[in-house]
């Protein structure tokens, strides 16, 4: 495990270990506060991410950033926000077994550092990795789960919200559980 965040950043901007280092335009590290009570785990960057280097920047980010100023919470100031993979896959498909692998140590030294009280998951990839394989996010969104002294949530991807605006009443619900959550932390 790397123990400074500004050497695993280094690191990880560097990465050659999956097929994915050839088609990015940039690594998207995460963003946010390092030390952070609440982490929120996407799948993987999408174009706009992989151009600026950021996670959620585009319009699904651009929902996230609604939600989380609507419990007040901000990728500024009170949590942090990384992905399953650092590299967009091509397309924007599903990160693939290998690439998931050869990325999820960086991930999980950015959990070991940073010490979040709670983790969130947006969408299904994330929540399969880190909650359990066979999680269901439409039956098991907003629940919470503890594993190891930190609480896991998954929900909604906002991508998943855009097209599916349905969900967004459910989703917005799971973030004001969050938000009486962290009320207890």
């Amino acid at each position: 495990m790397i123990e400074n965040f500004d050497l695993l950043r280094e690191t990880c901007l560097s990465c050659k270990n999956c097929k994915l280092w050839e088609t990015r335009t940039n690594v998207v590290f995460g963003v946010g506060n390092p030390k952070a009570k609440v982490m929120f785990i996407g799948e993987g960057p999408g174009a706009n991410e992989d151009l600026q280097g950021e996670p959620f920047v585009g319009r699904a980010g651009q929902l996230l950033d609604k939600m989380l100023m609507a419990v007040d919470l901000s990728r500024e100031e009170n949590v942090y926000i990384a992905n399953m993979v650092k590299c967009r896959p091509p397309q924007n498909r599903d990160p693939e077994k290998e690439e998931v692998e050869a990325c999820i140590g960086y991930l999980r030294n950015q959990v070991r550092l940073i010490q979040p009280k709670i983790i969130v998951c947006l969408g299904r990839i994330a929540a399969c990795a880190v909650i359990d394989p066979n999680f269901k996010v439409t039956k098991q969104h907003g629940e919470f789960f503890e594993r190891n002294g930190v609480t896991l949530m998954g929900t909604f991807h906002p991508a998943a919200l855009l097209r599916y605006p349905s969900n967004k009443a459910a989703a917005m619900e799971d973030f004001f559980a969050l938000r009486e959550k962290l009320k207890t932390i």
